[in-house]
């Protein structure tokens, strides 16, 4: 994250989505954990109590389980780009950070977690 920015983090965003490659896990869904990190200034807010200089975060945690449970994409890759889209729609935020979590991911192994991270600053 860029030097001199203040973070508004949610963590454990849940929503069940039908993303994936396999026919399955487009037909079953499954699952998915989203973690968003803002990046901006909340100086603004901080001092004025102006809501518009920061982000509501109940607003931007719906906004998100309503992308992950919309519109099936292959990779959960895409899936975090179009999160980071919902991020910087919020006119403050200068850099997010986008984790999608994909507990349930179909590997024959035992794991914990897969989970795929795209960082980006508005440009």
């Amino acid at each position: 994250m860029p030097n001199g920015l203040d973070r508004i983090t949610v963590t454990g965003i849940e929503a069940y989505g039908y993303h994936g490659l396999l026919d399955f896990e487009r037909e079953q869904g499954q699952r998915f954990v989203v973690d968003v990190v803002l990046g901006l200034d909340l100086g603004r807010a901080a001092e004025t109590g102006d809501l518009e200089a920061s982000v509501h975060y109940g607003t931007l945690s719906e906004r998100v389980a309503d992308a992950v449970a919309s519109d099936p994409v292959d990779l959960i890759e895409t899936l975090a780009l179009r999160i980071l889209g919902i991020c910087f729609g919020f006119a403050p935020v200068q850099w997010a950070s986008v984790t999608v979590h994909k507990p349930d991911a179909p590997i024959p192994v035992a794991f914990s977690d897969v989970a795929v991270t795209i960082e980006r600053s508005r440009t």
